[in-house]
Parts: structure tokens; sequence; C-alpha cells
């Protein structure tokens, strides 16, 4: 895969397994030198041990208060940041609303999002330049009942980017934006659910290192949930609140 030679250095949080874990090897491979981060330890070691010259690692649970603190730390550590890569995310099916997957949902995924995403956006605007990509989802296209709090999050991460980028323009910083919305990925997010046209994980991680590399604004994953889209944001809301999405 062709490389984008002025990048460097790249903090990958969520790196402990699936499409996170996945990125990072490929952006080893491509002689990136990686600051990786997540919950579990373990994954992370193993990395440092297959790439001694090229990972360093920490412990960072972005639901944490001082998540963002250990990030900076997690930056020194690297020797810089020029690339700055969100693959954390919790999601599943709850249609009856129970209360702690809710929660930890919205903790995660809008809380530890906007605490993480905003400490590498503040370290891009001292630095003056960077690159900042986001794992986002399909789901945030519409409200999906079955998923409401992941939709709703994935959608609060879609915003969010969509504001930072128009704020680094205003502010007449170099940083670029790329959310990236996949569909479904066979990875352990799924819980061992089926979904139509679910894409490997191998598959899924070129895709999106492609759509990184190319500084897409916005990259769907695949032309099939690109179409997907499409349909679901023509669909008028009278006909989408009468579906049931639970028999997918």
């Amino acid at each position: 895969m062709k490389k984008q030679q002025e990048y460097r250095r790249a903090i990958v949080i969520g790196a402990s397994s699936g499409i996170g874990q996945r990125l990072a090897r490929l952006l080893l491979h491509d002689g990136w030198h990686l600051g990786v981060a997540a919950r579990r330890e373990e994954p992370l070691e193993q990395l440092a041990k297959d790439f001694p010259e090229q990972v360093v690692w920490s412990r960072i649970d972005v639901t944490d208060a001082q998540a963002a603190d250990q990030l900076e730390q997690l930056v020194k550590k690297a020797g810089g940041m020029d690339l700055f890569l969100y693959t954390s995310g919790v999601g599943k099916m709850n249609p009856d609303l129970d209360p702690e997957p809710e929660d930890v949902t919205l903790c995660t995924n809008a809380l530890g999002f906007t605490r993480m995403v905003g400490a590498a956006y503040r370290y891009f605007a001292r630095q003056g330049r960077g690159h900042i990509a986001v794992i986002t989802s399909i789901a945030g296209v519409r409200g999906l009942g079955p998923s409401s709090s992941y939709s709703a999050t994935k959608a609060l991460q879609s915003t969010y980017l969509e504001a930072l980028e128009q704020q680094s323009h205003a502010r007449g910083l170099n940083i670029r934006f790329t959310d990236i919305r996949p569909g479904f990925i066979d990875t352990p997010l799924l819980h061992g659910d089926r979904f139509p046209h679910t894409l490997s994980a191998d598959e899924a991680s070129r895709s999106i290192l492609k759509a990184i590399y190319s500084n897409r604004h916005v990259a769907y994953i695949d032309s099939l949930w690109h179409a997907v889209v499409l349909m679901m944001r023509l669909t008028p809301r009278v006909l989408w609140r009468r579906m049931n999405l639970n028999r997918v």
C-alpha cells in the first residue's frame, strides 16, 4: 500500500483488538512509529514485542477523567504526533433500553470520544498541523431503534468532527479530518451476531487506511454502504419511524 511520506508518527486509540489492532499493524508495516493505547495491556505489549523499534504503549481508558493527560504523556513518549487515529467504541442492540449498556455507550462514545479528540485537536492546534481520523459509523445517519444510544453517539461524533473542521478552517489551522463510516464489520463489537453484508476486518482495515492516506473528509466502507446511506437519508420520516429494524 502506498504510504504518505509526510506522516511518520501516529497515536492509535483502541489498538488492542478489532479494527484498531489491524490498522496499527498496517501502519507499522508501512514504516510508521506508533503510540498505541487501550484498556487491555497484553495486546499492546505484544505489539511492542513484535515491533520493538516502532511502538510505545500506554493503558488508557477513555472514560477515565485523566485520559486526556495520559494521552499527552503518550504523545511525548512517542516523540510527537502527526496522525491521531481513534478507533475506540462500544455498542449493542438494546431495544429495551436497559440502563447499564446505555450508560456505558454514552460514557464511551460521547464523553470519552470528545475528551480524546478534543485533546488531539488542542495538540495539533499548538503544533499548527495534523490529521484526526475517527471510526464513526453509518449508524449515525438516522436514529436506529434497536441501538438508540449507539446511533445517537455516532451522530454526535460525526457532527463534532464537522464542527472541529469548520473551527480549524476559521482559525487557519492545517488540521485534516477523516470521518470513517463503516457498516457491519466482523469484529468483537458485533458480539457474534449475524448482520447483512458484514465485511472482514482485514478488508475493512485496508479500505480505511486508503481513505486516511487519501485525506478523505468522509469515507464510507464500502460502496454498498454508501448506497444504503443514500437510501436512509432519502427515506421520509413518516416511513422511517414505522420500520421494524429489530428484524435486521
